[in-house]
Order: structure tokens, then C-alpha cells, then sequence
């Protein structure tokens, strides 16, 4: 879906009574480890009594053989070109923790890391350090100032901070120093336009004051910055499907997300159980419910199949949290597919059903990337899900006379 398409949903969408929620199960997609995926080792009844009722497919979050990263996956996933809007994920990050970005403001996502004593990433997430530690180390950090810019530096969640570069005239045309590899060093930051080459000047210098101010906190005795970007401006959901959406998400990155595509985001605690008690209690409010579930990514990033298998059955087991609620619409999706056997996100096509009274069910009786593929929706683009969702809750117009 292209920019003018969403300008067509937005003329055909109109207002009902019906509730749609998108259950986001964060790289779900895997790869076989003794035959099986991890959705395929896991024992998943109820997302397989859904998936019988409902009618699957595979997405593509942005193009085949494209790996996404988390932005753009879902931004597709709420129908917004991942191309056309691009949005750095250092201004998620600081939008997800509810800081006040000013116009100017330069914002980095960042990972406190490991670095071997030849000077190599030894670990990109510096163990995956507690959030309390984290906080204390971004202290050290934080108040920075070179050349009269500023560096603010917060802890996120985790290993995770956000660098907020803030006064004079900045360019967020930087590349990133974090070079998405173990066993090599961290990356120069270079000027990716003209007008950056100040800006990269001074970040390069804030890393290496970063790098002599943490070297004895092993293991985070480093970081690495990436997304460098300014605020965007996106239609939000509402002015394209006149939808009153809300976010049911513990991690700030996508809390972050939400906020620019204009949902409000609840308050809710750190567990699945906690989400889904949040959107209990909300139900009635919105008609549009953005549910996160983090735990399948980050034990697919850590390459941890067994543990992957074990979220995906922690979701599977409160599931009836959800269906008790009676939503006119659920879509189970992912952004991205993250395999345990690739420690990443990957390029493969992603799992997905949508539920409702008028969908078409397509013999699909059991929720994998295996049997998904047979499915009626068969591989469409991750855009496409939220016209569908619409259509299927009720809320769009014929098209045409």
C-alpha cells in the first residue's frame, strides 16, 4: 500500500460499533531445529482453535528477501508504506519513555555493549544488564556537552538508552555505530549528507568520552548508537480510519511507535497478563487495540529456540484472556520473523490470522509457518492487513457506484 492508497482507505472509512484488536507476538516467524519451528515444537491449542475459525496467510512486512527492522514492521503492520514513512528508532525510543523531544532535538537509540580487551563486540547487549544498572551507568553519561550541544542520555528498558543530542543547528543524516556483528569494533559514525559532517564531529566525540568514562563497568563497558533521527510527521490512525486507537505495550520502543501514528498508549505492567488485563479493562473505550508481546523476540535474538517455544506457549495459555472478550476482529500477527537459528530478525514471511464473523476459514487447523502458507490469504503484503481488518470489522464503504 502506497501513500495514496491509505488516502483512499481514508475516504472509504467510516465509524461503527465494532472492536478490532491486533495481537503482535514480536518475531514470531522461526526456522526448523530438527525438523519443527519453534511455532511448530510448541503446543499452541488455543492459537490453533483460533486459527481454525479464522482465515490465514504469510506477510510481508516490507518486500521479499527485505529484513525489517521493528519500525518498519509495524508500521506496515498499521498500513503505512515502511518505505515511504521512514521514522528512526531513536525518536521511538525517547517517545517511549515519554521524553520531551524539542524541535532540533537529535535522538539515538542505544545498547550498552561488551568490548573484548582487543577492543571487538564481544556481546551487543552487554549481557542484557538490568534496567537499575543501566540507569546508574546513563548518570555517567548524561551532561555531556561539546562544542554547546548537550548529550541526554536515559535509560530505556534493559541494556537499552536513548542519547538526545540537543542545540545549534544537528542532522540526524548519520550513519550508526553499531555494526549489528560480534568480533569486530564499533563502527565510526560518518555524515551521510553535507551538512552533517559537524554533527557526526560531535557525536564521534561523545562516544569516545563514552567509551573512557565506562571502561571499567564491564560488562557494559561500551555502547552503541543507531536510528539517529528528528520527530515525524505521520497521518494518524484516526485521520485515516477514523479509529479511537489505544496501545497495550510494556516496552518503550513500541509505546514510542504508537504515539507517532496517534494511539493513545495505557498504562500497564510488565507481564502478558498484565496487557491483556489492560485491555480488559479499556475494552470498551476504543474500537482499535495494539497489543505487544516482546518475550518470542528477545529469546529469538538470544538464539534461545527452547525458550522462544516457551513464550509462545505463555501466550498461547492466557489467550482465553483475549477471545473471552468477544472482539469483533482479532488479528495475530508479527512484524518480523526472529529464528533462534539466526540470533536476529530474518527476511521470511511471518505467520498471521484474522478472525471474524465474515471471514472465509480455509482449512488452516494449526497456527506455523507450514501451515500458514496453504492459507486463503497466501502471501500479501503486511499493509494490507488493516484494510482488511477494517473490512472485516464493518468499517469500510463500498468503493465506486
Amino acid at each position: 500500500m502506497y501513500k495514496d492508497n491509505l488516502d483512499l482507505i481514508k475516504q472509504l472509512s467510516r465509524t461503527s460499533p465494532s472492536r478490532i484488536v491486533m495481537l503482535v507476538i514480536d518475531g514470531v516467524g522461526g526456522l526448523p531445529r530438527n525438523g519443527r519451528t519453534e511455532l511448530e515444537a510448541a503446543h499452541i491449542p488455543n492459537l490453533d482453535v483460533l486459527a481454525a475459525e479464522s482465515i490465514c496467510g504469510l506477510s510481508l512486512p516490507v518486500s521479499p528477501g527485505v529484513t525489517p527492522g521493528s519500525a518498519p514492521g509495524h508500521l506496515a503492520l498499521f498500513g503505512y508504506d515502511p518505505v515511504g514513512y521512514q521514522i528512526g528508532r531513536g525518536v521511538l525510543e525517547a517517545l517511549g519513555i515519554d521524553f520531551g523531544l524539542e524541535m532540533g532535538d537529535i535522538a539515538a537509540r542505544g545498547n550498552f555493549c561488551t568490548l573484548d580487551k582487543n577492543g571487538l563486540v564481544s556481546d551487543r547487549r552487554a549481557g542484557r544488564i538490568a534496567t537499575d544498572k543501566s540507569a546508574g551507568l546513563c548518570k555517567l553519561l548524561d551532561g555531556i556537552e561539546i562544542d554547546g550541544v548537550k548529550a541526554i542520555v536515559r535509560p530505556v528498558k534493559d541494556h537499552r538508552l536513548v542519547v538526545v543530542f540537543r542545540g545549534g543547528s544537528l542532522s540526524a543524516e548519520l550513519s550508526e555505530s553499531d555494526p549489528q556483528q560480534t568480533g569486530v569494533i564499533p563502527d565510526e559514525v560518518t555524515a551521510l549528507s553535507h551538512d552533517a559532517s559537524r554533527t557526526a564531529d560531535i557525536v564521534n566525540r561523545f562516544i569516545s568520552r563514552a567509551r573512557d568514562l565506562l571502561a571499567g563497568h564491564h560488562p557494559a563497558n561500551m555502547l552503541l548508537l543507531r536510528g539517529f533521527s528528528k520527530r515525524p510527521q505521520l497521518p494518524t490512525m484516526n485521520e485515516i480510519y477514523k479509529l479511537k486507537p489505544a496501545a497495550v505495550a510494556s516496552y518503550p520502543m513500541y509505546r514510542g511507535l504508537a504515539q507517532v501514528v496517534g494511539m493513545e498508549v495505557l498504562t500497564t505492567g510488565a507481564t502478558i497478563e498484565d496487557e491483556l488485563d489492560t485491555l480488559k479493562q479499556n475494552f470498551k473505550r476504543y474500537d482499535f487495540f495494539f497489543v505487544h508481546i516482546k518475550e518470542t523476540d528477545a529469546s529469538g535474538e538470544d538464539g534461545d529456540f527452547d525458550r522462544k517455544v516457551a513464550a509462545l506457549e505463555h501466550i498461547d495459555k492466557v489467550m482465553p484472556m483475549l477471545t473471552k472478550l468477544k472482539a469483533d476482529v482479532i488479528i495475530v500477527c508479527g512484524d518480523h520473523s526472529t529464528p533462534a537459528m539466526l540470533k536476529g530478525h530474518s527476511w521470511h514471511p511471518v505467520p498471521l490470522m484474522i478472525y471474524s464473523a465474515y471471514c472465509r476459514p480455509d482449512g488452516v487447523r494449526h497456527f506455523s509457518e507450514s501451515a500458514c502458507l496453504a492459507g486463503g490469504l497466501g502471501r500479501l503484503p503486511a499493509v494490507d492487513i488493516m484494510p482488511l481488518a477494517m473490512a472485516n470489522a464493518l468499517k469500510l464503504n463500498k468503493f465506486g457506484a
